[in-house]
């Protein structure tokens, strides 16, 4: 487990360059946290890392959004707060996002925990009494937290 700590959002370029080292190869980064936690300020900061130009926003209502960066790489963002019934996801073939071989960033995972491949990087949001977001990093392989 890594743990960064962010006292402003100044510091998530800082936060988003060593979570894209501890994720290395692995394609989906699950982000949990509270609601306003900041999740979604996260992702940009990461995507402006990886060079996406695109406008990164909490795609609520659509589920899915893509980008893509300079270089043709598409990326995957998910927020799955508005899923009602686990199932729903399987209509807009979220095993095919998910086993693409590309990134995908999902919100809310824990909405849809029977869809979420066995292996993924588990980012924690915590934000503190002082508004310090804390952010914990774990690998998850075949379901298991590796500490």
């Amino acid at each position: 487990m890594k743990v960064i700590r962010c006292e402003n959002l100044n510091q998530l370029a800082g936060a988003a360059e060593k979570i894209i080292q501890f994720c290395g190869d692995e394609k989906v980064w699950v982000f949990k946290g509270q609601m306003g936690a900041g999740k979604t300020t996260l992702i940009k900061a990461i995507s402006k890392r990886f060079g996406i130009e695109d406008m990164v926003s909490s795609p609520t209502f659509s589920i899915v959004n893509e980008y893509r960066n300079k270089r043709g790489e598409i990326f995957y963002h998910f927020d799955f707060y508005r899923i009602e019934k686990p199932e729903e996801v399987l209509e807009i073939g979220v095993d095919e996002y998910f086993y693409s071989g590309r990134i995908c960033w999902l919100e809310w995972a824990e909405k849809i925990p029977d869809y979420i491949p066995l292996d993924f990087i588990l980012i924690n949001m915590e934000v503190d009494e002082s508004d310090v977001r804390i952010i914990s990093l774990n690998r998850v392989v075949n379901g298991e937290i590796n500490g």
